[in-house]
């Protein structure tokens, strides 16, 4: 690993304990949410809470950079390109921009999402494998979040189907995986096959209870931290629920072995 890679993998995941990623790139799918239409504003309270690092578009990074201490790593997306509006109504991710661009905006690593067994399941695998080159190049740690289409995980158990496309990203030159915690089955079966630190996204927003039963299973389980969205900027005061995601994550860091 290069020196500048392993500098900016410490800013985004943090030197100690268990991470605490916020993902605020919703935007440029599903529009403001209700919450969002304020960069500047939501990203100060979100900040507040003492995140590792923000996962941000464009947009979001532009005019929300006022309220971004130094202390915060910035993962710029890469991916994206369709919205809710999309007449198919499936799921059209794409490589949209350059680990150049991502420096340039001042970003100290970048995302890209897989949907594994997606009928564009070779096309995505292709765009990242060219971003993980890239990102190897210029030192700069590479997100992948990692998916499950429904009609491609065969007969197998969302666990298992999970494992494979961690590892198949990990394969691909990902430095941090970002993946959903399978419903079924035990997610020991993931992070022991990918050597890689595993991030649990939250997904739709929950009931605080259930979800720090979540993130608590995650972390027992060996996951290196979680990655929330709405869970965490879908509420009047991020930073108070920011603080207890924090607690339970040191909790369980000092806990495992």
């Amino acid at each position: 690993m290069s020196t500048g890679k392993e500098i900016r993998l410490k800013r985004i995941l943090g030197e100690v304990g268990k991470s605490l990623v916020v993902a605020m790139d919703h935007a440029a799918i599903a529009g403001a949410m209700g919450y969002l239409s304020n960069p500047e504003k939501i990203i100060e309270k979100v900040v507040a809470g003492k995140p590792d690092s923000l996962i941000l578009t464009r947009g979001m990074l532009r005019h929300g950079v006022g309220s971004i201490h130094r202390q915060v790593g910035i993962i710029l997306r890469l991916s994206g390109g369709f919205t809710v509006l999309d007449t198919s109504g499936d799921f059209r991710d794409r490589i949209i921009s350059s680990v150049q661009d991502a420096l340039f905006y001042g970003a100290d690593g970048v995302a890209a999402t897989i949907k594994f067994g997606h009928e564009m399941e070779g096309t995505l695998i292709e765009g990242v494998s060219h971003l993980a080159d890239c990102c190897a190049r210029w030192g700069v740690p590479l997100l992948v979040e990692t998916l499950l289409s429904v009609k491609g995980s065969g007969n197998l158990e969302e666990a298992e189907a999970l494992a494979i496309a961690a590892r198949a990203a990990a394969e691909l030159g990902a430095d941090i995986i970002k993946l959903p915690l399978p419903r079924e089955g035990e997610l020991e079966a993931i992070t022991e096959s990918c050597p890689l630190p595993v991030l649990i996204l939250g997904g739709e927003k929950m009931a605080d209870e259930e979800l720090m039963s979540v993130i608590e299973r995650a972390l027992s389980a060996g996951a290196a931290g979680i990655c929330m969205g709405r869970n965490v900027w879908q509420r009047e005061d991020p930073a108070s629920f920011m603080f207890r995601l924090r607690e339970v994550l040191d909790k369980c860091g000092e806990e495992l072995p």
